[in-house]
C-alpha cells in the first residue's frame, strides 16, 4: 500500500468518524482508535494521539455551528467540565490499584443498559416543571431552537449530574476511554436536558478534555503529523456535515444512532480486555 492510498483510506475512515462524533456527541475517537489499530495496525499510543487530534477537530468543527444556532449550553458545559477533570486525575492516580479487566466488564454492562435507557420515550418539554434551586443559582437553565420555535428548558438534579460526570472522568482516567457517552447520558437521563442540547454540549466539553490530554501525548512524541494530518482533514468535513444533519434530524433517530454506538463500544471494550489484549 502506498502512502497516498494509506492516507486516502485514513481520510475516508476519519470522515465517517467526524460525522458520527458530531451526531452523537461522543467524539471521533470512538471510530478512529479501533480503525487505526485493528485495520491499519498502528501502535495504540499513536492511534490515541491521532484520536485526540480528531476529537479536538470534531469539537471545534461542531461547536462553532452548535453555538451559533443556540444548541450548546456553554455555562453548563464549563461547570460540568470541572467534575470530569477532577475525576480523570483521580482515575489516573488509582489506575494501578484497580482490576481494569473486571471494571471493563462492569462498564460494558452499564453502557448496554444505558443504550436501553436512551431508547425509553421521554417528554422533553414538560409544563410547570419545578425549577432546580442550584441550577437557578448558577444560571444553568437555557433555551434551544425547535421546529416550533425557541423552547426553554430546566436543568434538573445538578448534584447527580455532577456526580455522574465525576464518575465519567474517573473511568476515562482508569481505562483511557473518551467519556463522551457518559456525558451525554448524565445530561440526558440525570439532568433531563433535551437530547440535542446534551449531544451538542458534550461535543463542546470533549474538546476541552482532549486538548489537555493532547499536550501530554505531544510532549511524549506520540502525535505523528503524517498520521494526524489525514485524520484531521477527514474529521473536519465529516463534523460539519454531521452538525448540519443534527440540526434538522429527529431526536428519536439520534437516540437510535447513539444507542447503537454505545453497544458497539461495550462489545469492543470487552473484546479488547478479554481477547484483544489492548
Amino acid at each position: 500500500m502506498t502512502i497516498l492510498e494509506f492516507s486516502l483510506l485514513i481520510w475516508i475512515g476519519s470522515f465517517s468518524a467526524g460525522l458520527l462524533g458530531a451526531l452523537t456527541g461522543l467524539g471521533g475517537g470512538v471510530v478512529i482508535v479501533p480503525l487505526l489499530t485493528s485495520v491499519f495496525g498502528v501502535d495504540i499510543r499513536y492511534a490515541v494521539g491521532a484520536s485526540l487530534v480528531s476529537v479536538i477537530a470534531t469539537s471545534l468543527g461542531a461547536a462553532s455551528t452548535y453555538i451559533k444556532k443556540g444548541y450548546t449550553n456553554l455555562r453548563l458545559g464549563m461547570f460540568l467540565e470541572v467534575a470530569t477533570t477532577i475525576g480523570a486525575i483521580a482515575g489516573a492516580m488509582i489506575a494501578t490499584f484497580v482490576s481494569v479487566k473486571a471494571l471493563t466488564i462492569v462498564l460494558a454492562i452499564v453502557l448496554i443498559y444505558s443504550a436501553y435507557l436512551s431508547q425509553r420515550p421521554r417528554i422533553e418539554h414538560i409544563e410547570d416543571e419545578v425549577p432546580d434551586a442550584i441550577a437557578n443559582y448558577l444560571k444553568l437553565n437555557g433555551t434551544y431552537p425547535t421546529p416550533d420555535g425557541v423552547m426553554s428548558y430546566q436543568v434538573h438534579s445538578v448534584p447527580m449530574g455532577f456526580s455522574v460526570m465525576l464518575i465519567a472522568g474517573v473511568l476515562s482516567g482508569l481505562l483511557g476511554i473518551g467519556s463522551g457517552g457518559f456525558k451525554v447520558l448524565a445530561m440526558d437521563q440525570a439532568m433531563r436536558l433535551p437530547f440535542k442540547v446534551s449531544t451538542t454540549t458534550s461535543n463542546f466539553m470533549i474538546g476541552v478534555t482532549a486538548a489537555a490530554s493532547a499536550g501530554v501525548y505531544l510532549a511524549r512524541g506520540y502525535i505523528d503529523p503524517g498520521l494526524s494530518m489525514p485524520v484531521m482533514l477527514g474529521v473536519l468535513p465529516g463534523t460539519f456535515l454531521g452538525a448540519r444533519i443534527l440540526t434538522g434530524a429527529k431526536t428519536q433517530i439520534l437516540r437510535i444512532i447513539f444507542s447503537v454506538v454505545l453497544v458497539v463500544m461495550a462489545l469492543k471494550m470487552v473484546y479488547n480486555s478479554l481477547i484483544g489484549g489492548l
